[in-house]
């Protein structure tokens, strides 16, 4: 549908309804629409009162946030709508439903009457893309609702519900009804009572407590320093304290603009599009609906099949747990119980809460109680022979139109769907630990994979809020494919001479949560080191006995990381010290392969050397059709691996760095440091676009 707004009159009120589905997000040409149609009203002496309201599920969810990177948008448009509004000599009431956020909550703060459906969400969530409210709503919420709830909610994002709305003035009423008839009857006992404009912008600022208040967020923010937009709201909430209106406006302008402009914003925009983009599936039409799953069945009640058994419990759909032993399955579900009654001595949840989540839980020891899933998921070891005898018996005792879902995070899904008897049915759903909190989940199409149980997936993950999105069949899928470059590297470097923390240091500074030492001792050594000798006996390794032989000597010493109190550091409980023993190991394994030592390696170097071939790695899985997009590349890192939203992901920030960049550095290590193993082998695709001038997160699979 084209996008409308229209100006209609009912026995003397005026109706300005905006159409632009799905959201009815402002862009500057709906934005001249409204304003154009703001003057009609002004013009016509015989309309009582202006109601603005939306069509659809929803009141304006926000300015249309793709124009912000076009060269000739400007914003001042939504600032000078709003004044017209608010200037407006009789009543203009905003008819709120389903969401206002962003520019539609601007656009009714300049109202001057609000009124919201029960269960109206509102926020100017802005932050989140990197940016502040830009017209007018740092200067006008504060005036309403003061500035301790302003600040809140601009510099968390969230939303505030109706009640809590009303009782902090942010509305004047919670009516049930169409939003036009409620609009209109409110506008008309207004009519009537003779009621004129009450402007936001004349509101005095409650200001008792206030520079207490701009202290602590001063404060708050000032921990945030690799984020530009929340100094800045402040600085605007600051501007609204002590400054006239118009004079704070000219602070927001400028500061919006700023931030708008920032690589930061672009980053977190990029990831916003990516992250709705990666919900497509190229291919599939829209006709086709996914499977019913009322019922699902976990295998496994281990740390990731008890997380993976409470998403579904979370969202209300009964789950049944299979375990092969009495203590194992008691225990599992022990441990979830234990995980929602820490949540609710947080307050997060309720005692009843506890008991209905957990009354959806059934324990089995016999797989005869998945027959009547709709959905299964094989949690168990990460073992090729395992997961293919546990798929084979699923396949038997499943029934017609099951999904069978494997949770494996690097094993073949072709394999394992073909010992299903069922690879119709059959994909891989690759949870991130832990499971029960992590948003990433990597949806797996096999070459079998049937159209609707793909839909289905996508469907489900969202279902239990996850972000999904879509990998074909490789070792590793996305995200641990192109963690295994990065591991590598960082193993090469230790036996070359850097240390733990140096290595973690340099590669936090971006701004990852956590580096790769502490990362694999968090998560265990033992695996990785499991999973490396996995691949040696399968052939996949390259034919390089030093390769990741940091992490494989790890294991064999019994060096697990933080449960054993010893891996690529020492540990006393949780905290991480130098250890002289792993640095004569690292001397050892380097004397054993011929690999020189040097004093010196530069933090630099251990960037590039970690994250380049990863990028070099994301490129190939684009250019193999592994992944659609590039932005669902960018997505899996910044979801499932901690990469800074800031940097907008792997592919993103290469394309900020200058993809001959990425290339030239890629080439000097190859040079430099040899490529009998190919290990510096760069994707076609990466040089193409390098060439070019193409970006690699903008791309797409062939």
């Amino acid at each position: 549908m084209n996008p409308t707004v229209t100006l209609n009159e009912h026995d003397g009120i005026a109706i300005l309804c905006i159409d632009a589905p799905p959201v009815n997000a402002l862009s500057l040409a709906i934005v001249a629409r409204l304003r154009d149609e703001v003057r009609r009203f002004a013009a016509n002496a015989q309309l009582q009162a202006l109601v603005i309201c939306a069509a659809g599920r929803t009141f304006v969810a926000g300015a249309d946030a793709r124009e912000f990177s076009k060269p000739d948008f400007t914003h001042e448009s939504f600032g000078d709508l709003m004044r017209e509004v608010e200037a407006l000599d009789r009543p203009v009431v905003a008819a709120l439903h389903g969401t206002a956020l962003g520019a539609g909550l601007e656009l009714a703060l300049a109202c001057h009457w609000r009124v919201a459906a029960p269960g109206t969400r509102m926020g100017l969530p802005e932050v989140l893309l990197g940016v502040l409210a830009g017209a007018g709503g740092t200067q006008r919420l504060p005036r309403l609702v003061g500035a301790e709830l302003a600040l809140d909610l601009m510099l968390s994002g969230r939303q505030i519900g109706a009640d809590d709305a009303l009782k902090a003035g942010l509305i004047d009423a919670v009516v049930s009804g169409e939003p036009q008839d409620v609009g209109s009857s409110f506008a008309r006992t207004l009519v009537e009572r003779g009621a004129k404009p009450l402007r936001t912008r004349d509101r005095a600022l409650p200001t008792p407590g206030v520079e207490e208040v701009l202290s602590q967020a001063r404060a708050q923010v000032n921990k945030r320093a690799a984020y530009p937009a929340p100094q800045r709201i402040v600085q605007c909430v600051e501007a609204a304290v002590h400054l006239p209106f118009e004079e704070g406006m000219a602070v927001e302008s400028q500061l919006f603009d700023e931030c708008r402009r920032s690589s930061v914003s672009g980053a977190l925009r990029h990831l916003f599009f990516a992250q709705r983009e990666a919900a497509r599936l190229p291919g599939i039409d829209n006709s086709v609906r996914p499977r019913a799953i009322t019922k699902v069945g976990v295998v496994g009640a281990g740390t990731m099949g008890g997380g993976i058994a409470m998403n579904f419990a979370n969202a209300g759909i009964a789950t049944v747990i299979v375990e092969n032993n009495e203590v194992a399955l008691e225990r599992g579900l022990a441990r979830i119980r234990d995980n929602y009654q820490i949540t609710a001595a947080k307050g997060k949840l309720s005692s009843q809460d506890v008991e209905t989540r957990m009354g959806l839980l059934q324990g089995a020891l016999s797989f005869d109680a998945l027959a009547d899933c709709d959905l299964v998921i094989e949690a168990v070891f990460e073992n090729l022979e395992i997961k293919r005898d546990v798929c084979e018996r699923l396949g038997r005792i499943c029934k017609p139109g099951a999904i069978i879902g494997s949770n494996t995070s690097t094993l073949d899904i072709d394999l394992l769907a073909e010992a299903s008897g069922r690879p119709a049915d059959f994909l891989g759903l690759h949870f991130f630990s832990p499971a029960n909190v992590m948003k990433l989940l990597e949806v797996v199409r096999g070459a079998g994979t049937a159209p609707d149980v793909l839909v289905t997936a996508m469907h489900i993950a969202r279902t239990i809020g996850k972000v999904p999105v879509v990998s074909g069949v490789c070792y590793g899928f996305i995200g641990n494919r192109m963690l295994e470059s990065y591991l590598r590297e960082a193993d090469f470097l230790l036996m070359e001479g850097a240390s733990p923390a140096q290595i973690d240091r340099a590669i936090e500074a971006l701004g990852l949560a956590m580096g790769p030492c502490r990362m694999l001792d968090m998560a265990g050594t033992d695996v990785a080191g499991k999973i490396v000798l996995e691949r040696a006996k399968a052939g996949s390794l390259p034919a390089d006995p030093s390769y990741r032989a940091v992490v494989v000597r790890l294991l064999e010493s019994g060096r697990h990381g933080q449960k054993t109190g010893a891996g690529y550091y020492r540990y006393e409980g949780r905290t991480p010290t130098d250890d002289p023993g792993f640095t004569t190991m690292c001397e050892e394994l380097a004397r054993q392969h011929g690999i020189a030592r040097r004093s010196e390696i530069s933090d630099a170097e251990i960037v590039q050397r970690c994250l380049y071939p990863l990028i070099n790695e994301g490129a190939c899985i684009l250019e193999e059709g592994i992944a659609y997009r590039g932005g669902d590349v960018d997505v899996v890192w910044a979801q499932g691996y901690g990469f800074p939203d800031h940097q907008g992901g792997p592919l993103f920030m290469a394309d900020q760095l200058g993809l001959p960049h990425i290339v030239q550095t890629l080439q000097h290590y190859g040079e430099s440091r040899g490529n009998a193993f190919g290990y510096w082998n760069i994707s076609a695709l990466l040089r193409g676009l390098a060439l070019e001038g193409g970006r690699l997160s903008e791309q797409r699979a062939p």
